[in-house]
């Protein structure tokens, strides 16, 4: 990599990182950056795996820190979606993408008018949380898995989804179980590329270096700023994301 190359890409996933432990989609960057650096679809998408990853590690040892969750409130929907994203990786190995942004854009622009419409049911989160979750939140958290290893970009809305409205968590806290999840399950769709030769790993490093600056500046200000506030960055990312996908710009 050329001097220049290594600065846009730290550049790239310090943005990405904010955006994945905020809100999600930072994939939306990264991903077209990976390709036109010349990595083919599937070994971008692998590739991306690692600045995940590293991303997470930063995020999960940040909220927990600040003990923002504990591991236990994440573990029993980690593990339907772990499964999910192992099926979802095999997938990957053959991605054909097109018709797949399409519906996840509708799905964004529907999540966007829903937030605006239910407010308080992201803000305040449910007074008692079962321990254990019900049959229907696992099948949720399997399929929200199974996008996560075929294409990672946007799970974080869906994750943040599954966790408010199905789940009874408020914001802040769902974000942080968030980057638990997606932390667990990506070491598993990684080792899936690896396994099939699709990941880049000198580019991915220098992705994670951006990628983890990125994951420690959001989780210490989701904290510090509070539900409110991440409910601004959701909505401002899913409106760009959705564009992005639909092809506006």
């Amino acid at each position: 990599m050329e001097w220049y190359e290594i600065l846009i890409t730290i550049g790239i996933g310090l943005m990405a990182g904010f955006i994945n432990t905020l809100a999600g989609s930072g994939s939306l960057l990264t991903l077209p950056l990976l390709m036109f650096m010349g990595l083919p679809a599937n070994v971008a998408n692998g590739t991306n795996r690692i600045a995940i990853l590293l991303q997470n590690v930063v995020g999960v040892s940040s909220f927990k820190q600040q003990k923002v969750f504990t591991f236990k409130e994440g573990i029993w929907l980690a593990i339907p979606a772990i499964i999910g994203s192992i099926l979802g990786a095999f997938l990957a190995v053959d991605l054909d993408e097109e018709l797949m942004e399409k519906f996840i854009a509708g799905l964004l622009v529907f999540m966007f008018f829903f937030i605006l419409y239910k407010p308080e049911r992201w803000l305040k989160g449910k007074a008692e949380i079962k321990s254990k979750p019900g049959i229907w939140q696992i099948i949720i958290f399997f399929f929200i898995g199974v996008y996560g290893g075929f294409i990672q970009a946007g799970v974080g809305f869906f994750l943040l989804a599954g966790l408010v409205l199905g789940a009874g968590f408020d914001l802040v806290k769902a974000n942080a179980i968030k980057v638990f999840i997606v932390l667990l399950y990506t070491a598993f769709a990684l080792a899936i590329f690896m396994f099939n030769d699709q990941v880049n790993y000198v580019i991915g490093l220098v992705l994670a270096i951006g990628n983890m600056g990125g994951a420690y500046i959001a989780s210490r200000l989701a904290v510090k700023k509070g539900a409110g506030f991440i409910r601004i960055i959701l909505l401002a990312t899913l409106v760009i994301s959705a564009s992005k996908l639909l092809g506006l710009f």
